[in-house]
């Protein structure tokens, strides 16, 4: 499967909540997406689980703009991690990034590479 064929969709345009996240399934996997209607671009993808906070929740952050850098904070231990490149910019860990796109009224995720 080549890279232009590996996105799935997973939720509808009207399922995003604003300036907050909602939670997807893709391929077993949790993935917090954030819609931000003023950014661009205006969606973006980590992995939903915080490995400081041992819980699956970064979906239900506070998203927000800390030193320049658009961050969620973790509603365990509100650390922040960049919705760019999902380092944590409190501590040593990074999340995986995930491709994500709105194809028309579609909300999309590109697969990782088999």
């Amino acid at each position: 499967m080549s890279m232009q064929e590996s996105w799935h969709s997973v939720c509808s345009r009207r399922d995003l909540v604003a300036e907050g996240g909602v939670c997807a399934l893709v391929e077993n996997q949790q993935v917090a997406i954030f819609y931000l209607p003023e950014e661009q671009p205006q969606v973006y993808a980590l992995d939903n689980f915080d490995p400081l906070g041992g819980a699956a929740v970064l979906s239900r952050g506070i998203v927000g703009d800390l030193q320049g850098q658009l961050v969620v904070a973790s509603p365990v231990y509100k650390d922040h991690f960049s919705l760019i490149d999902g380092r944590c910019l409190e501590n040593p860990v990074r999340l995986r990034v995930w491709p994500v796109r709105i194809a028309g009224d579609q909300v999309q995720v590109q697969l990782p590479a088999d």
